[in-house]
Order: C-alpha cells, then structure tokens, then sequence
C-alpha cells in the first residue's frame, strides 16, 4: 500500500513540474510592442473595447489625431475615446480622476514635466520594443528618466536663426559672422540691428553656455545629479562674457523682449534673429520670400546646443490597459502617423525617418530646426529645473546690465541650490 501512495506522490509532482514550466498564455496574448504599433486583435485576447486619451486642447492637432484615432480603430476594433485637455491642466486632473478609475490611459505632455509626473506616481514606464531604435536619439534621452523610459515621443521641438535676405545675403555660419552683421547693420537711434535675440531669457541663451562646456546638472542616462551644477564653470562664463559683449557694443537693448524682437523684425528692421519655429507664420506673411532660415551659428567651432522640447505619450499608472495604450502610442509615432501628424499639425516629427522625410526636408523654413535637433539637448526633466529658472534670468539680465560675469553666477548658482534644498524640506 505504502508502494502505491508514494508513486501516487510522484505523479502528482511531475504534474506540478509541468505546469510550473507551462508557458503564461495570458501574458503572452498581450498588445504589440512592434515598430508600427496597431496589434492583431485577433491575438490579443484581453484586448479593451476601448481607450481613453487626453489631448492637447488644440483645435489643430486634435483635427489630425482624430483621423490617426478612427484609422486605428478600423485596424484594431478599438474605439478611442478623446478628451481635449491642456497640457498643464491634464497631471492636475490625473492626480484626482486617476484613483477613482476616471483617468485617460494614455496622456500627452511635454517631456521637461516628466521627472515631476514620475515622482507623484502618475505614470508607468513604457516598453518602447523594437521601436525605440527608430526616434531621434534626442527624443528618447529627453523620456529617459532614471534610467527608464517615461514616453512614446511625437514632437521635438527648438529654436534656430532666421534671417531677412533683403538685408542679409546668407545666413552666418558661424559667431564672427554674425558679429560682422550685428557691427555692419546696427543703428540702434534708427530702431536697425544687425541680430536680435532674448538673450537674457536663458531658454534661448543656452546654446552659448553649453558651446562652451557648461552644463545644468550633470546626467547620466537620465540620471540628474541636482548637486552637480556647471552654471558658473569656466564654460559658462565664457558664455556669460560672450553674451554681455553684445549688450557693451550695443548690438541688443537691455530692455529688448518678445513683442519688441518680432515687431522689429516684422518690419524689416532686423537682419538675422534667434528664435524657435512658431515665428514662420508672422514672419513669413511680413517678409514672404525674403525670409530665410538656418542652423545656429558654431561657437568656436562647435555647434551651438540649444535647448529641444519634447512632447511624448505617457501611460497612466492608474490604467488597467497598459499593453493595448502603449500599441497605440506606438501607432501615433510611427513613420507614417508621425508624418501625417506634422503635415497637419506643423509639429516637427519626433520619428527619425519621419524627421528625415521629404515632408520635412523640402520645406526650406522647417527643415533647419529638423537639422538643429541634432545639435541640441534634451532640457532637464529633473523637478528641480523649476528651481534654475528665476536664479538664472536674473543672472542674465545683471550681465546684461554690466555686472561681473563670475560672480553673478556663483550667486545664481548657490540660490539655485538653496532654492531645492528649500523646497525639499
């Protein structure tokens, strides 16, 4: 008797061993991670009748990613539900509806929130699979918070040079030839410049501390050291002499802004100008085929690194359907949506073919700030970058207003590390 329980015994183990090594149907019925995004809904199994997203509230592009959303249903069966929301209103609202199950799935917001929105818990990491390899290298470090990836990206976005060809034959290449033209054309008691910009807005001004080795925090792989700041290293006064030059030989008014920097150019009175795309509407209706733009100038040589914005698809920590939203965000940003999203939408492709494409490329205006991407860098996604802004300005504008350039940043800088040791407290 005792020889048949224990076999009985073993059967009953060898069973168990089997179904332990037994493969997970469930997780293996889960959405796409392709390149293109759209899974087979015949295979996933546990496929949601629907999804919801929150949207930028831009009449614009919620017109193109309509259509993107009725052409995914048709090739999934998903209906997509769209909420139209402002991008700065939608982690305020996903802090209060996303517990209560009332959340999107997927959301859109700009990549420099990441780091904030990961700290509250609001999003989970998404596998980007074989995908991730076909972004701009850019898109994706700009996602990357500690070490993992927070967005499928759709939009990257920065600034360049635009230039008035009626006064400037071409655009400058590099520094000295733009200071040739700021010397050459600039009659400040006529309201000429030679080149304007909002170089005490440290947005803008970036690309000339980081040319010569300046740095906000110090970031591996996503990684922030927030103790770690190169804003008053021998790079950034470099920059910070550089740019007070401009306000010494009068080339810039201290008092200069926005709506000062484009009227002017509007009216023809400025030869070359530092600032991002969403100027070409109004300049070019003023100035029509005398416009003209280009890359930033080199610095020393070296490409000037401006500042790229990126604006991804996150999921919601709260969703219950996190392998079909990331098929979808997946679906977004490929080749093909990402270029229908930018011809509708004026956005530059966070897809590198996309950002490659002739839809792109042959448009003379756009396709400098396409090539500017490259050069550019990520603005941090660390919290603590709220804590730069104000300190850094101000630093900017006493430089413009004369001040020691060493100094002012060291006082910048320590009033940067005051203001995160405040606000971690």
């Amino acid at each position: 008797m005792k020889k048949y329980l224990s076999f009985f015994a073993m059967v009953l183990l060898l069973i168990g061993v089997l179904a332990a090594c037994a493969p997970d149907r469930e997780e293996e019925s889960g959405g796409s991670t392709d390149e293109s995004g759209g899974g087979d809904s015949e295979e996933a199994t546990d496929q949601p009748e629907s999804l919801s997203v929150w949207v930028n509230d831009s009449e614009e592009q919620k017109a193109v990613l309509d259509t993107l959303f009725a052409k995914y249903t048709e090739e999934t069966g998903i209906e997509i539900e769209v909420t139209p929301m402002n991008m700065l209103d939608q982690v305020e609202a996903l802090n209060l509806d996303g517990p209560a199950g009332n959340g999107p799935d997927l959301f859109f917001q700009p990549h420099d929130r990441i780091g904030n929105i990961v700290l509250q818990g609001l999003a989970a990491p998404i596998d980007l699979g074989e995908a991730e390899g076909t972004y701009s290298e850019t898109a994706i470090e700009a996602v990357t918070y500690d070490g993992e990836i927070y967005g499928a990206p759709l939009v990257v976005e920065t600034y360049g040079t635009f230039y008035n060809k009626d006064l400037v034959e071409e655009a400058p290449a590099t520094m000295d030839e733009l200071m040739a033209i700021a010397e050459e054309q600039t009659d400040a008691s006529a309201d000429q410049y030679g080149f304007l910009m909002e170089a005490a807005n440290f947005y803008f001004s970036y690309p000339f501390f980081g040319a010569n080795g300046a740095y906000v925090f110090a970031n591996e792989n996503g990684a922030y050291d927030v103790e770690d700041i190169g804003l008053n290293n021998e790079g950034a006064v470099a920059g910070g002499q550089l740019i007070q030059s401009w306000y010494e030989n009068g080339y810039i008014p201290v008092e200069i802004n926005p709506d000062i920097m484009n009227g002017l150019f509007t009216d023809g009175k400025v030869g070359v100008a530092i600032t991002g795309p969403w100027n070409i509407p109004a300049y070019e209706e003023a100035l029509g085929d005398s416009l003209g733009t280009a890359i930033l100038p080199t610095v020393d040589g070296t490409n000037a690194t401006s500042f790229v914005g990126v604006k991804s698809w996150m999921i919601s920590e709260y969703s219950e359907n996190k392998d079909a939203a990331t098929d979808l965000a997946l679906f977004l940003t490929n080749e093909e949506n990402s270029t229908e999203y930018f011809e509708g939408a004026g956005e530059l492709p966070a897809n590198q073919a996309a950002l490659e494409s002739e839809a792109v490329t042959s448009n003379e205006l756009i396709a400098p700030f396409a090539e500017q991407i490259q050069y550019g860098t990520p603005m941090p996604s660390a919290p603590e970058m709220q804590q730069v802004w104000d300190p850094i300005n101000n630093a900017l504008l006493f430089i413009a207003q004369g001040e020691e350039v060493q100094p002012v940043l060291d006082e910048a800088v320590q009033q940067i590390k005051d203001n995160i040791a405040a606000a971690q407290q």
